[in-house]
């Protein structure tokens, strides 16, 4: 269970940040994120507000950023690597098991279960979701 959720957070956060490596530095990504889907959008889609800035003084870039490799399987982070979006691999059509075959379902499953499991009073709707 604690790798599926290593696992799950290195995905979420691998596919919501943008990090490139320019001239020797990398970007850090955005302090403050707002998540929608647009592969596989939701019947009402509802962005979820992710504070990337307070993730990255608590963990490792690693902890929750992935690739994927030519055989289709998970990739541990390396320093500086590009990050994809999400929904690049978890979308509908790319045949992924159903806890992460969507970017919605992987953020939950990521986010969710970490938040569950670390910070209970953090794994309610309205704490990403605001109205």
């Amino acid at each position: 269970m604690k790798k599926m959720l290593l696992l799950s957070a290195t995905l979420f956060c691998g596919c919501a940040i943008g990090l490139a490596s320019t001239a020797g530095a990398v970007d850090k990504g955005p302090a403050e994120m707002t998540l929608q889907a647009t592969v596989d959008p939701a019947t009402t889609p509802k962005p979820a507000q992710f504070p990337h800035g307070a993730h990255q003084a608590r963990l490792e870039c690693g902890t929750c950023h992935h690739s994927k490799g030519a055989d289709g399987k998970q990739v541990a982070y390396v320093e500086g690597q590009k990050i994809e979006k999400c929904e690049t691999c978890h979308n509908s059509k790319a045949g992924m098991p159903e806890k992460v075959n969507s970017f919605k379902n992987a953020a939950h499953t990521l986010c969710k279960d970490c938040h569950t499991k670390n910070k209970p009073e953090l794994a309610k709707c309205g704490v990403c979701h605001k109205k």
